[in-house]
């Protein structure tokens, strides 16, 4: 086995490196080691990747690279064991495109109308004037955009305790109280809701039992009616032909919410940091919408030139999963020249391939323009992964970045409240605006215009 270049530092130290400058951190690692580096954690070689042919190699080479659930069980704490991060071989496919079918076709579009209305009624509660968290603001609306896609739930009690618990799990892995009790010896200590990882699991029980209680009941009235996501879950069938048990389809279930709340929110609160920083982006936007005259149909705004190349700059510039789901070496394999021996661990190295100055040239600067510019391929810009475990729900995700966007700059005029550039902070799997991109609402817009039709009706 012939290994790439990389650093000799301990993996602990590595660790601490990353978390303190994770993108200054990943500039030198490729500065100094190039495209293809080796960092050992213990006896295992981890080797990332961030050419796009070695890229291309980990993704199609399937006979000796797999994508094996077991490398994700990290994630198991908030997605459950059964989540589709989990699974492998017919299981997981099957259940993939169970997934990945919700997130297509008629359903997208029939839901275009909701995102629009929720977007309106949660950005009409922030008052003119006052300064308000963007981040927040746009979690509040993907969250309550993926709950009721996912789930079928508008209001009621149920449905408050599910945001309310999806909410304070991601808020509690986030806090910088836990990270730093994540370091030190007595973290995995429970002493219940008093120690921060009990109390992070007292919280992921409450809602892994909300959950199961809603399948359970939706099981017993079937509704035929239905078209969110729990309700094709509980009339699918698995590989074999047999119905899906409850407490998978519970797990199933976590995962598109929390990417919902999470990577969506992340890059729609960097969209609004950006378009504001920059007003040039901001007026070329305006422009765009402006032409589209009065009443245009979802079509047309998801066919956007601009907006659709100011949102891929979005992601890639600051991408929400910095790496794609790692893969393992299963039989001798050459990749980019150096033989790989079994067991050896492969990550496609997101954020480092959308920095190639071959590339995109000048990568630290905003430029939606390169995308209007050139086409770039699925190994060189990939923002939801890549292969067979792509991100189900990019083109959701892609979809509802462009409406909310489209909704909040046509109807609402919004200034930054910091001159300082906003910065980053990777929580171990998003990179998200680190201070909440501090925003106030300067004047809503009385002459709604062109997207009126879009947030008619009930909300």
């Amino acid at each position: 086995m012939k290994l790439p270049p990389g650093p000799k530092t301990p993996s602990w130290l590595l660790a601490l490196q990353f978390e303190a400058d994770v993108f200054g951190y990943m500039d030198a690692i490729s500065k100094r080691y190039g495209d293809i580096v080796t960092v050992m954690f213990g006896s295992t070689p981890t080797v990332y990747v961030s050419n796009p042919l070695g890229i291309k190699e980990i993704f199609t080479r399937g006979k000796e690279i797999a994508a094996r659930g077991a490398l994700n069980q990290d994630f198991a704490l908030f997605t459950g064991k059964q989540g589709v991060l989990q699974l492998d071989g017919s299981r997981h496919k099957n259940r993939r495109k169970l997934l990945m079918s919700a997130f297509h076709g008629a359903r997208m579009q029939a839901c275009g109308q909701r995102i629009c209305e929720l977007t309106e009624k949660i950005m009409s509660l922030q008052a003119i004037g006052k300064p308000f968290l963007a981040y927040s603001t746009v979690e509040d609306i993907t969250l309550a955009i993926g709950i009721e896609i996912v789930m079928g739930l508008r209001q009621g009690e149920r449905y408050e305790r599910v945001k309310h618990l999806f909410a304070s799990v991601f808020k509690h892995e986030l806090s910088p109280l836990l990270q730093l009790f994540a370091k030190l010896p007595f973290w995995g200590w429970n002493l219940g809701r008093w120690s921060p990882q009990g109390n992070l699991l007292y919280l992921r029980q409450e809602l892994f039992q909300l959950l199961y209680a809603e399948v359970q009941e939706r099981r017993k009235q079937a509704d035929l009616s239905r078209t969110d996501i729990l309700s094709e879950l509980l009339l699918a069938t698995d590989e074999a032909g047999e119905a899906i048990a409850d407490e998978e389809i519970r797990d199933l279930l976590i995962s598109p919410i929390g990417a919902a709340q999470g990577a969506s929110a992340t890059a729609i609160a960097w969209a609004l940091y950006w378009i504001h920083r920059l007003p040039h982006v901001c007026d070329r936007l305006l422009e765009e919408l402006n032409s589209l005259g009065e009443n245009p149909d979802i079509t047309s705004i998801l066919a956007l030139p601009y907006l659709n190349a100011v949102c891929d700059e979005v992601l890639r510039i600051y991408p929400t999963q910095l790496f794609a789901f790692p893969r393992i070496v299963e039989s001798p394999v050459e990749i980019m020249g150096y033989k790989l021996s079994p067991g050896t661990i492969l990550i496609a190295n997101i954020y480092s391939t959308h920095q190639r100055e071959d590339l995109y040239p000048e990568p630290k600067q905003f430029n939606p323009e390169r995308f209007l510019e050139k086409q770039f391929s699925t190994y060189e810009f990939l923002p939801f992964g890549g292969g067979s475990r792509i991100c189900i729900g990019g083109a959701f995700a892609l979809f509802e970045m462009k409406l909310v966007l489209a909704i909040i700059l046509s109807r609402y005029q919004l200034k930054l409240m910091s001159k300082k550039p906003e910065q980053p902070k990777f929580d171990g799997l998003l990179c998200y605006p680190a201070s909440g991109v501090k925003m106030v609402v300067l004047s809503q817009h009385q002459h709604q215009g062109h997207l009126q039709s879009l947030v008619t009706g009930s909300v």
